[in-house]
């Protein structure tokens, strides 16, 4: 979900749109998660219903981005380059994450999760060092019996991904060329649409889990946009739309804030609105955000959201696990059955939002920048 181009020194157009739209999306992705708590579980009622597939967006962004940054760059650019220049892109937040996951969880306090009066400070300790390495921990270290490969920080499964999508890129992908990558590109699309309509709940949800099933979807959700975005990167020229940027925007608001589609009867019409929508209308909202630009303050709200994205993304998920336990704890019912309730949870989700939206401008500016310029001038000095 990270520009690719961010270490390189370049006179090429930076795209500011894609900057910004990254921004809405991980800004979803926390509304999205903080909402499940209100569903109670129910899928048909959660607001910001398809706020999930942020993370299918963030692939095919990924892969236009890497396609636009790196595949000119080839023919001064070695495979360690390639590997330093990502891991010093991706990795220092990935650390903060496990920290701030770990952290969080020694003290986290409810009677229904796990917490370090169930867990040694020692295995908390080890899962926190393994998570930095974002090297899927095996299920007898599921120290919160969620199921998940990064027990403190959930979404770092994405990540996972993200780098073998890296790995992919620099060894086979660069070396096909438009015909071969459309090839595989129709293919993974097929299987995508197949995963989403013969899903038992008719959605993509998944792949943070380290077995067969949830290592199919996590594979599946990566192959498609990770290979469109490439593509679309090789085969468009990007023209000149006015309000390129509200018209992108304001698509992926509705497409990921959309509410369910169909019935428990038809969970196959999600699926198919699932898949349409990676499949077809992200690949449109990339092109139109790299198709206009910004001035004035619209730019500045693009910039900030661009350098809040990957740090919202990564450390928002530790305070979920908080915001769950809390709403377990004292047998919160956020419904309209119970007002009171509804309104101190809305209160509390509103504040962990600002909470995460403050820290990760603050980790992105004090942190995340500072240390990747170091890192730069560090293994790149000819930069």
């Amino acid at each position: 979900m990270t520009p690719a181009y961010s270490t390189f020194k370049d006179t090429r157009q930076h795209y500011e749109i894609l900057d910004g739209l990254r921004g809405i999306a991980a800004i979803l992705v926390v509304m999205f998660h903080l909402l499940e708590t209100f569903a109670l579980g129910n899928h048909e009622k959660q607001l910001i219903n398809h706020g999930y597939l942020a993370v299918d967006f963030f692939f095919l962004l990924s892969g236009f981005v890497m396609g636009y940054a790196y595949d000119e760059r080839w023919d001064r650019m070695s495979m360690a380059d390639f590997c330093k220049r990502r891991l010093i892109r991706l990795h220092p937040m990935i650390i903060v994450g496990s920290v701030i996951g770990a952290f969080l969880f020694y003290f986290q306090d409810s009677p229904a999760f796990p917490g370090i009066h169930d867990i040694p400070v020692g295995t908390l300790l080890l899962t926190m060092v393994i998570g930095f390495t974002l090297i899927p921990v095996p299920p007898s270290m599921d120290i919160r019996g969620w199921a998940e490969m990064h027990p403190l920080n959930g979404p770092a499964w994405s990540l996972f991904f993200e780098y073998i999508a890296n790995i992919l890129y620099a060894v086979v992908l660069r070396h096909c060329n438009r015909i071969i990558l459309s090839i595989l590109t129709a293919v993974a699309a097929a299987a995508l649409i197949h995963l989403a309509v013969t899903s038992a709940q008719g959605d993509v949800i998944g792949g943070w889990s380290v077995d067969p099933v949830q290592l199919r979807i996590g594979f599946t959700r990566l192959l498609y946009p990770f290979l469109a975005g490439l593509l679309l990167s090789r085969v468009t020229k990007p023209g000149n739309i006015k309000n390129a940027f509200l018209w992108s925007g304001l698509l992926l608001v509705v497409m990921l804030s959309m509410p369910r589609i169909g019935n428990s009867d038809q969970h196959w019409l999600n699926g198919l609105y699932d898949s349409l929508s990676i499949v077809l209308i992200f690949p449109v909202v990339v092109y139109l955000g790299a198709s206009g630009s910004v001035e004035g303050r619209l730019s500045g709200v693009n910039r900030f959201l661009g350098r809040i994205s990957y740090p919202l993304y990564i450390i928002h998920y530790p305070f979920i696990y908080t915001f769950v336990a809390w709403v377990s704890k004292y047998n919160i019912t956020p419904t309209m059955e119970s007002p009171g309730s509804l309104i101190t949870c809305a209160a509390v989700a509103a504040g962990i939002l600002a909470v995460n939206i403050t820290l990760a401008w603050l980790l992105v500016k004090y942190y995340d920048e500072p240390v990747r310029k170091w890192l730069t001038g560090r293994f790149f000095k000819s930069l």
